[in-house]
């Protein structure tokens, strides 16, 4: 029981740091230059998905998505397809998958304990993915409304907002590798990676002050999704599929139709899984349906036309191309390996091997 009130309250800690965090790496106007370097083709297009998907890997995927999304209203003078829409928030997904700072999925299992060396094998599915839905998807908005290279005039970085981003990561991710080195032992009993966020944050403040007026409406969402980690918690795993690949492919598709909060907490209780391959699933898989990811639905806020199942479908059919493609692509490239959350292999023998012990 203790252990899970240090789970959630590292959970909550980062949720609400990283909202602050995003909102620092938005006003450094760091978004807002690129667009004026990309071509003038598809091919600008394709390279800001890139770009929400590198944002993706250090920045939570919302975030991503959102500053995806403003950019894109900017490049392509506010008419952007919905096809092009799957595509940025399947390039925030994507980019999220494989790091633990840039999805909360990825997060939960790195504060459970899960290595982010495993997690980051999900990248291999996340590029395939990301080229096999970002092109067509670029090609799409080139066809409905062009590029255009017009960037805001006065942009100045403000370096210094940059360096609070640095530090507040810099910090999660120390204080995450010393709890789970033990040392000393009370820290598995306390929330020491989300308080570090907190404590980079508050010296910081002294430099750029924090969006505070952001915390009441994350604090909501994010109990929110602690309510349900909480809720998968007491589902009795034993009711579950046993963990294989065939089952990790599944829960891409319902993670669509499904918050992939819970079906992670589950899949964490339960064990078993190769965390690279689960990591690609639920945090790609949603980008199915606008619903199916907390990326999809902040962007389906800022862009309306986005809220139907049918045009998402539709439009954005190379996003389930995307996910079966990179999965596949992972399995031939890596195999499936499943661990326990140290890292301890639980695979079986080779199969010759089990028939010479049977005999």
């Amino acid at each position: 029981m203790a252990h899970e009130w240090v789970i959630l309250t590292n959970l909550l800690g980062l949720l609400l740091g990283f909202a602050l965090l995003s909102k620092h790496f938005e006003e450094s106007k760091i978004p807002a230059e690129p667009p004026k370097f990309l071509p003038d083709d598809w091919k600008g297009g394709f390279i800001l998905l890139v770009m929400v998907f590198v944002l993706s890997s250090f920045l939570d995927n919302i975030a991503a998505a959102l500053i995806g999304g403003t950019m894109a209203g900017v490049v392509f003078r506010g008419k952007v397809h919905l096809g092009y829409l799957a595509g940025i928030v399947a390039a925030s997904n994507a980019g999220g998958a494989g790091s633990v700072v840039g999805d909360t999925t990825t997060t939960m299992m790195w504060i459970d304990g899960v290595s982010p060396l495993a997690v980051l094998d999900a990248y291999i599915a996340a590029i395939v993915a990301l080229v096999v839905c970002g092109i067509p998807a670029a090609m799409q908005q080139h066809s409905y409304s062009p590029i255009t290279k017009d960037a805001p005039p006065g942009i100045s970085v403000d370096w210094a907002r940059v360096g609070i981003v640095a530090f507040i990561l810099v910090a999660a991710i120390g204080a995450n590798v010393v709890a789970n080195l033990k040392i000393p032992a009370v820290l598995d009993h306390f929330p020491v990676i989300g308080a570090a966020v907190w404590v980079a944050i508050v010296i910081t403040a002294v430099i750029r002050k924090p969006e505070w007026s952001l915390l009441p409406e994350a604090f909501k969402g994010s109990i929110f999704l602690l309510s349900l980690v909480t809720i998968a918690s007491m589902m009795p795993v034993e009711k579950l599929p046993a963990a294989s690949w065939q089952s990790a492919f599944s829960l891409g598709f319902i993670s669509a139709v499904f918050d992939n909060i819970p079906l992670t907490a589950l899949a964490l209780k339960q064990g078993g899984y190769d965390w690279g391959v689960l990591a690609y699933a639920v945090g790609f898989g949603g980008s199915m349906i606008w619903f199916g990811s907390s990326a999809g639905v902040a962007l389906s806020n800022m862009y309306p036309e986005a809220k139907s199942v049918g045009r998402w479908l539709a439009q954005g059919w190379h996003v389930t191309l995307a996910y079966i493609a990179g999965f596949l692509v992972l399995l031939a490239v890596l195999g499936w390996h499943p661990t326990d959350k140290r890292g301890k292999s639980l695979a079986g023998p080779p199969p010759a091997e089990q028939v010479t012990r049977a005999a």
